[in-house]
């Protein structure tokens, strides 16, 4: 059996045992509990590399955890013939009361310890200071663990086959709730953004809806990719490239979970509301080169987090959107995908919003998404990629049209983006592709609905959930403008 095939099943087994607890109820628990104890695991192996690494440097390794607090004396303590001491490893009772009242207080400390917020002490602060242990059996805590006590991350490719595994855990987990983008956005689509978009090395990188990193992680595959790296090409990868937001706890746990898997070691996530943020607040020092993104769709925001734009909204993806061109640095380039009726709706957010878009940037490729790409999320996207500074003048369009319906069996690949990216080089015009001059569009309304001019056939239906949201839209604005006439009145 490959390696691979012997860390799937392990998972599996994971899943079938936390199943079997009272306090795990869904997938989204199964993969918040094995990430905590696949971090401490990981921890571990890490300690052990640095220790070798100083001893070949005839140097002493000092610990980041205390003796009683480390993997091979409470978790997996061994024999000499390496197998699992049975009478000092804890279980029952004894090992849940240990991990609730003792390892998670002792780990969450290391947060106001630390020295700084790019420390490997301070993420391992932070991440227990967003979760606690759900598994409510100490027994079935025990048999986790020791599956977990398998898995190695020690060679390289012991992490890239974790971090693919661990990606799929993501993946399911999205596939089973309704809000599957929230934490899944398809990797070929992630990987065509990044593509197109081209960071180099020494640009900064930044996702203020991280969810599980997938931007982040792809963006670092490829730049790892892209030339032969030097120490401080490393270096600056490591430290001074990648930045992420996330406001939910599950997301950010999973988002520097798969950061650590594919080789980040303390992963630049700040656990927070991204939009709490007043943009006008935001200077040059908090500005970076890339933005890559899929924000929330169809959420809503607070009236008080509403006033930190101005452009009110109550669709979080506007929000995020103002957010965005915000932080980047004039020249800076984004990839966001977003909803496909932003480019038409007639409320004044969506005017006003694609208005300081074209102004402000020049959005200079729009892909247009089948439905389907998001398994269970209903919805039809785009993605926008714009350079900061200059207005637009002309788009350039590209229609995904596809010879089979998306779903869960059978999702986008690579090969269906592929004439996408080697069209859009050279912004060529084709059957799926054509160019829009902005000169050319409702001055009003900067209505740009996907409308392929080669489809002479094409009736563009809209989906009655977004004339819907639109109704909503306009209503709510209706009820702001009445009030506003009351107060004066």
């Amino acid at each position: 059996m490959k390696d691979s095939d012997v860390i799937e099943q392990t998972f599996k087994n994971i899943d079938d045992t936390l199943r079997k607890d009272a306090g795990c109820s869904s997938e989204l628990d199964y993969v918040e509990q094995t990430s905590w104890i696949l971090f401490l695991k990981y921890l571990d192996d890490l300690e052990k590399d640095k220790k070798t690494a100083a001893e070949l440097r005839g140097e002493n390794y000092t610990p980041i955890i205390k003796k009683q607090f480390r993997w091979n004396v409470w978790a997996a303590p061994k024999k000499g013939n390496g197998k699992l001491d049975h009478h000092k490893a804890l279980s029952g009772d004894d090992l849940r009361e240990f991990v609730d009242l003792q390892l998670f207080p002792y780990l969450k400390r290391f947060k106001t310890q630390a020295e700084s917020a790019d420390t490997l002490e301070y993420k391992i602060g932070e991440i227990f200071n967003e979760l606690k242990n759900k598994i409510q059996s100490g027994y079935n805590l025990r048999e986790v663990i020791n599956l977990i006590d398998e898995l190695r991350f020690r060679t390289h490719k012991e992490k890239h086959e974790m971090s693919h595994l661990y990606e799929s855990k993501i993946k399911n987990m999205g596939n089973a709730g309704r809000n599957g983008g929230e934490y899944y956005t398809p990797r070929p689509l992630i990987k065509t953004i990044v593509k197109v978009v081209a960071p180099e090395i020494g640009n900064t990188i930044y996702d203020g809806a991280v969810g599980s990193a997938g931007f982040l992680v792809e963006a670092f595959e490829y730049l790892k990719k892209s030339k032969k790296l030097t120490t401080e090409d490393v270096t600056t990868l490591q430290k001074h490239t990648f930045y992420g937001k996330e406001k939910k706890s599950l997301a950010y746990i999973i988002g520097i979970m798969n950061m650590i898997l594919h080789g980040i070691e303390a992963p630049n996530i700040v656990h927070t509301n991204t939009l709490a943020e007043n943009i006008s607040d935001i200077q040059e020092k908090d500005r970076f080169n890339i933005i890559l993104a899929n924000p929330p769709f169809g959420g809503s925001e607070r009236k008080e987090v509403q006033q930190n734009f101005p452009i009110k909204s109550g669709e979080t993806a506007f929000l995020f959107l103002q957010h965005f061109i915000k932080k980047l640095k004039a020249g800076g380039r984004a990839g966001v995908i977003i909803k496909n009726t932003f480019l038409s709706n007639t409320d004044s957010a969506s005017v006003s919003l694609r208005k300081q878009l074209l102004e402000s940037c020049n959005l200079y490729t729009v892909l247009d998404l089948p439905g389907g790409v998001f398994t269970g999320a209903g919805v039809r996207t785009v993605v926008l990629f714009f350079e900061k500074g200059a207005p637009t003048q002309k788009v350039w369009f590209y229609q995904l049209n596809l010879d089979r319906n998306l779903g869960k069996t059978n999702p986008l690949n690579e090969n269906d983006l592929a004439e996408f990216v080697e069209l859009q080089k050279n912004k060529t015009d084709s059957a799926n592709s054509w160019t829009v001059d902005i000169t050319g569009i409702d001055q009003d309304t900067y209505d740009l609905s996907v409308k392929n001019p080669n489809n002479k056939d094409e009736t563009v239906i809209r989906e009655p959930k977004d004339i819907i949201d639109e109704i909503k839209a306009l209503d709510g604005e209706s009820a702001i403008l009445l009030q506003t006439i009351r107060e004066l009145v």
